[in-house]
């Protein structure tokens, strides 16, 4: 049976970039194959660019972003270390849990949903942490924080520090500067604002963060040490680890190319304008935006829902009338937020207006 063409509007997946799906029907080539070699290095170069790094380790994971979550901590912290993580939304929460379950005392600075990072806050909630962890983009709020100013206060204390950014949301459609915001280890998805399908998490790693790793995690599959080995070779040449997603890879360097010829300024420009026009539109219907005034993601707007307007009901109707996705809101939220996404390939005027009619249809306004 064949699938519904959607209108991905939501958190995540977007619709891909064009590119991106002639990349995914590119011939496919070995792990090994010097072509294939070829085009990888040319990906970890790509990204680079717009992670704003010179890290030698940067390079597309073989999982989705919460795979990048996974290698961030399975990498850096030993039992016993304390990690202070910023918490304003879902995926805070997530960097919690899974830097406790490689050991970490967690030491959980907690924030009001909607809110940015408050990056004194953080950094009074301990004198001398292993990690400092926080969300760029928080996606389950639509909050923008500032990890540059997080980055200044953490490493202006301790060189010692690492600092883990979660850039699942931001990389791609807001301009991201990993070195010069001092990011150790920052981990992305392509599924969003990079204009790819899901599969790969796009991940750099300093070589401070080098220094300091744990050389034998516990997690095989993604020992950077091992990945390194491959991604960067050595003396002996390339050394095996896995299979690469090789079509993914393909679809990722295409997708990258498009977004490095329109210039990454360019790119959070055209983000910036489309999202500014969904929340303008919004406001004019009469809505209330959800996060922080200020802090509002342009490419991952959250709105309340009216009082006595059944979200679930609406969102059923975008989809089944006018194949629409939008996401519902999370946690305690989950019935009351909006998250209307205009990422990637969506970051268009277009796109703004056609949510925007559609929304005013289904809610009679």
């Amino acid at each position: 049976m064949a699938l519904s063409d959607r209108t991905l509007l939501g958190p995540g997946p977007s619709n891909p970039y064009p590119e991106a799906v002639l990349g995914l029907s590119a011939p496919i080539l070995g792990h090994l194959d010097p072509e294939f070699i070829a085009l990888l290095d040319r990906v970890c170069d790509r990204l680079r660019t717009v992670w704003g790094t010179a890290n030698p380790l940067t390079m597309p994971l073989s999982g989705t972003g919460s795979l990048g979550m996974e290698a961030a901590f399975a990498n850096t912290v030993r039992p016993g270390d304390t990690v202070v993580v910023a918490v304003n939304g879902l995926f805070g929460r997530r960097m919690c849990e899974v830097a406790a379950r490689y050991g970490a005392e967690v030491v959980e600075v907690g924030h009001a949903f909607g809110e940015p990072v408050d990056v004194q806050r953080v950094l009074d909630a301990h004198p001398s942490p292993a990690i400092v962890a926080a969300v760029h983009a928080e996606t389950s709020t639509g909050v923008l924080s500032d990890i540059g100013a997080l980055g200044a206060a953490v490493h202006g204390r301790s060189e010692e520090t690492l600092l883990v950014a979660d850039c699942v949301t931001s990389l791609g459609g807001t301009e991201v500067a990993a070195d010069e915001w001092g990011v150790d280890i920052g981990y992305s998805g392509t599924q969003k604002c990079l204009g790819v399908p899901p599969g790969l998490a796009p991940f750099t790693f300093s070589e401070r963060a080098w220094e300091r790793r744990v050389e034998t995690p516990p997690v095989w599959y993604i020992d950077l040490g091992l990945l390194g080995a491959y991604v960067r070779g050595g003396p002996g040449g390339r050394a095996y680890h896995h299979t690469a997603p090789v079509g993914m890879i393909a679809a990722l360097d295409a997708a990258l190319e498009r977004i490095t010829a329109e210039g990454t300024a360019e790119v959070a420009a055209r983000h910036r304008a489309a999202g500014a026009r969904l929340q303008d539109g919004l406001e004019d219907m009469g809505l209330e935006l959800f996060a922080a005034k200020g802090h509002r993601l342009p490419q991952l707007t959250s709105v309340k829902v009216p009082e006595g307007v059944d979200s679930a009901k609406v969102r059923g109707r975008l989809l089944d009338e006018y194949g629409i996705e939008i996401g519902a809101g999370v946690a305690e939220y989950a019935s009351a937020v909006w998250r209307i996404g205009l990422m990637g390939h969506n970051a268009r005027p277009d796109r703004a207006e056609l949510v925007l009619a559609a929304l005013r249809e289904v809610l009679g306004r």
